[in-house]
């Protein structure tokens, strides 16, 4: 008996149609007439915008015109969504009963059962083709030549959109700033929860998209939009922007310069609120219980009172006296914190300097923290008079070059006058020249009591990489190098601080 294999269903050749156009317009910009033509009559038959199709036409336009697409967008292409073979029963309420039955397919003989049980909503896969083409289309068909500062705005928009539809908030895979593409208000789901795990992506989306953002900053004329007022105020303050703009500083004067620090310090002051939000509440030095708490409302110890004068309560009167107020000790030890920031400023550490830099201005305005700034490539610079102004220290920053930790090392010993009160926090890639005479006086300084932290990348996005040589060695020393998202650096120091 031979089985009879079910023709393809309508529904599939639609989202095959939407799929084969997109991979033939990312791998080349000409038109295929004959996809155009089918791609239009499913999306027409479908109910969306043919606006959908063209990619010079950017999201923000479409959802601003058609505001409940902003709701299918957001989570669209999240890995950790319902499979779509496996929906729920409200899933299968949407799909059509025709659709449901077969009826609409051609076919001969008795349907097949496996056919009738497809719990799939075929139609609704069709609707999400079209949606996913228009994301992927806008964000990396990004084609060639000179680019304008309308584009790159347009740009960085759709890129924020494609990070909603992964499920995150817009700018957070680039490692960049946060916020609404566009201007346009978040709606629908996927932004308010926790960050979903994109490590299932092969190669990971985040620096990707933070490389193609990059070439289009290389590629726009940014001297000249820079001496546009009008230009430059379309420009969106991003990673990559800032880079170039710290590259090409000395390069610039007049206008153009005040527009580059007026960017560069709408960055800073961005990323800084968010530093601040997770450093907040963080509490330096150990509670110094030799001296008596101050006896002031907000002190009192309310449960600590009630249990210690229980024995005064009275069954009858169903009162308690209180016959002594607890409160508790809020005063710390006064041994000043130091904290030592030593930052690879080579070009490839761009994300970690400008991070860095923000992060240290945050803790140098706690309380008893004395924070110390050292940027270095084959020469040192100590930043510290200016560590309290992210944006003045990263003016004089000087991006690209080679790298020698040595040169800083001999700057940051001397600062370290108490080694169990200190902390040295290191961010490098740490390919060195001399990397056995750094390793060596790196292990001396943790030998020693201080508390020494080797951080390969600081970025939201993750992506770095670090001398296994120097990664190896610093594991047998029992201080491992930390890489990842910044917020794992601040829980470090914020524990040291709080010790």
């Amino acid at each position: 008996m031979t089985e009879t294999t079910p023709a393809p269903d309508a529904h599939d050749h639609r989202r095959q149609v939407l799929y084969w156009r997109l991979l033939a317009r990312l791998f080349d910009p000409e038109e295929r007439a004959s996809l155009e033509a089918a791609s239009l009559a499913v999306v027409e038959d479908i109910g969306l915008p043919a606006a959908l199709l063209d990619p010079q036409v950017s999201i923000d336009s479409i959802v601003q015109r058609h505001p409940g697409l902003a709701a299918e967008l957001d989570g669209l292409m999240t890995p950790d969504g319902p499979d779509p073979q496996d929906d729920s029963a409200e899933g299968d309420a949407r799909t059509d009963p025709q659709d449901a039955t077969g009826a609409d397919r051609e076919h001969t003989g008795p349907q097949d059962p496996a056919v009738d049980a497809d719990p799939r909503d075929r139609a609704a896969e069709v609707r999400r083709a079209a949606l996913v083409s228009k994301v992927l289309l806008n964000v990396f068909a990004t084609g060639s030549g000179a680019v304008s500062a309308g584009q790159l705005a347009r740009w960085q928009s759709d890129a924020g959109w494609l990070e909603r539809a992964l499920g995150c908030a817009p700018g957070d895979l680039r490692g960049g700033r946060t916020g609404a593409p566009g201007g346009v208000a978040p709606a629908g789901t996927g932004l308010g929860g926790a960050t979903p795990d994109l490590s299932r992506l092969i190669p990971q989306i985040g620096p990707e998209l933070g490389a193609l953002e990059a070439d289009l900053v290389k590629r726009m004329r940014l001297r000249e939009v820079l001496a546009d007022p009008q230009l430059a105020a379309r420009l969106t303050p991003s990673m990559s922007l800032i880079e170039q703009l710290l590259r090409d500083k000395d390069n610039l004067s007049g206008v153009a310069l005040a527009n580059a620090k007026a960017l560069i310090r709408r960055f800073v002051d961005e990323v800084a609120q968010v530093l601040r939000t997770q450093v907040e509440k963080t509490s330096v030095g150990a509670i110094d219980r030799s001296v008596p708490p101050k006896r002031v409302f907000r002190n009192l110890d309310l449960d600590r009172t009630i249990w210690k004068n229980l024995t005064h309560y009275s069954p009858e009167e169903e009162r308690l006296y209180v016959d002594r107020l607890y409160y508790r000790h809020t005063a710390r030890k006064t041994t000043p914190q130091r904290l030592i920031v030593v930052v690879d400023q080579s070009g490839s550490m761009v994300d970690s300097m400008v991070n860095c830099t923000i992060l240290a201005s945050v803790f140098a305005g706690l309380p008893r923290v004395d924070v110390h700034l050292i940027a270095y490539d084959t020469q040192a610079l100590d930043l510290t008079p200016w560590v309290h102004d992210p944006f003045e220290t990263l003016l004089r920053t000087n991006l690209g070059g080679g790298t020698d930790g040595t040169v800083a090392m001999a700057l940051a010993q001397p600062k370290i006058a108490e080694p169990r009160n200190t902390v040295v926090v290191w961010i490098s890639d740490f390919y060195e020249g001399r990397s056995q005479e750094l390793f060596d006086s790196m292990a001396a300084l943790h030998r020693s009591g201080t508390r020494f932290i080797p951080v390969g990348s600081v970025t939201s996005s993750g992506r770095g990489s670090v001398n296994p040589w120097f990664r190896e060695r610093f594991k047998d020393l029992g201080t491992p190098v930390l890489s990842g998202h910044i917020r794992k650096l601040v829980h470090e120091l914020k524990t040291f601080l709080a010790s």
